[in-house]
């Protein structure tokens, strides 16, 4: 080829790269494969551009005023990887916006106005890894919602208005490792709410108002080794409602309103190294739930109003021989009876605790 039309083919493709950029955008090039960032953060956008180059692969629209998702809007961009379109005022998603979008990695519609998710409105994001949706008007949750979503390893919905879990809402999402459902309000949950995530490793039900956890609800979850379940209502827990739980290493309780615990209610959690109870209000325990547990690290049981009497002897004598590192022990004090009260529990001998007829 003549050296002068070469070098006009490559003008007019660098000149329709260029145009192919959004106005109001910076596009850059990577060396090596063709692969264009396209950065649109805080530009005053109040569509979803059009003109996108088609080798975009990471999209930033954050902090824009876009207001919804039409179909198609990244057919053009088959190689894109990452969307960010955090914090603008997204009410609606076409159910076949991201129709064709087989590589998308990332999406980041954190801090919008979606109140709901069109039904399979994923399914084509077969290798999407992390999806989230977090402060956003989200009420309701629906298996078809995540359809397609194979791949998704972490989802976050956190600062929603879910206020219920619905059987087998997460059950397409069979490789889902983190489940992120904290500061909502939710208030109920079916014992079938799980069901499929067998590879979920952790999960945050932080903030709620859940009141009671049905048996067998966590029997799905394996593979679990975290769960957080502080500020919530919990008054009781029995053992079945944390059966299946064999891999847990830290389960958080803190702020809840539980009274009393079973002496097995944590029987079947060998694996567990971190416990926290602070921030109830338990009275009493069985101190020998803690000699099942022969990986105990760490147990936070302050901020609870102790009374120490002849039933927390078995608690006292376990705190003497335990490894454990135990929660600030200046913390953990009487509140009853009066001549005991504000004594640290670490510095009790068990013939101080009396128990009166």
């Amino acid at each position: 080829m003549h050296f002068s039309v070469w070098f006009l083919l490559v003008v007019l493709w660098v000149a329709e790269s260029v145009e192919s950029c959004p106005d109001v955008c910076k596009c850059s090039r990577k060396s090596g494969p063709e692969k264009s960032e396209v950065t649109c953060h805080r530009t005053g956008l109040l569509d979803f551009p059009s003109d996108l180059p088609a080798d975009a692969w990471i999209l930033k629209l954050g902090e824009n005023g876009i207001t919804d998702l039409k179909a198609d809007v990244l057919r053009s961009t088959p190689k894109i990887e990452s969307v960010n379109l955090e914090r603008n005022i997204i009410e609606s998603i076409h159910p076949q916006a991201f129709s064709g979008a087989k590589q998308l990695m990332l999406l980041n519609l954190y801090s919008n106005h979606i109140t709901s998710l069109p039904p399979r409105g994923f399914q084509d994001l077969l290798n999407l890894r992390f999806l989230m949706l977090g402060q956003n008007k989200i009420g309701v949750l629906k298996a078809e919602m995540f359809a397609g979503l194979k791949n998704l390893s972490d989802l976050d919905l956190p600062l929603n208005a879910l206020t219920s879990l619905p059987s087998n809402a997460f059950k397409p999402l069979t490789a889902l490792k983190v489940l992120d459902l904290s500061m909502n309000l939710i208030q109920r949950m079916s014992p079938k709410a799980f069901n499929g995530l067998r590879q979920l490793m952790f999960l945050n039900l932080d903030n709620n108002s859940l009141k009671t956890v049905p048996p067998g609800a966590f029997k799905p979850l394996q593979s679990l080794e975290m769960l957080v379940l502080d500020n919530n209502l919990l008054s009781s827990l029995r053992p079945s409602s944390l059966d299946g739980l064999d891999n847990l290493q830290e389960l958080y309780l803190r702020k809840n309103n539980l009274e009393h615990l079973p002496p097995d209610v944590f029987r079947n959690m060998p694996k567990l190294s971190q416990l926290a109870l602070s921030g109830n209000r338990l009275k009493t325990v069985d101190g020998n739930m803690f000699t099942h547990m022969p990986n105990l690290k760490k147990l936070h049981i302050h901020d609870n109003p102790w009374r120490c009497d002849c039933n927390l002897s078995s608690l006292v004598q376990w705190m003497g021989q335990t490894k454990a590192t135990l929660s600030p022990r200046t913390a953990l004090k009487c509140l009853s009876p009066p001549e005991l009260q504000n004594k640290s529990v670490a510095s009790l001998k068990v013939d101080q605790l009396l128990c009166r007829a």
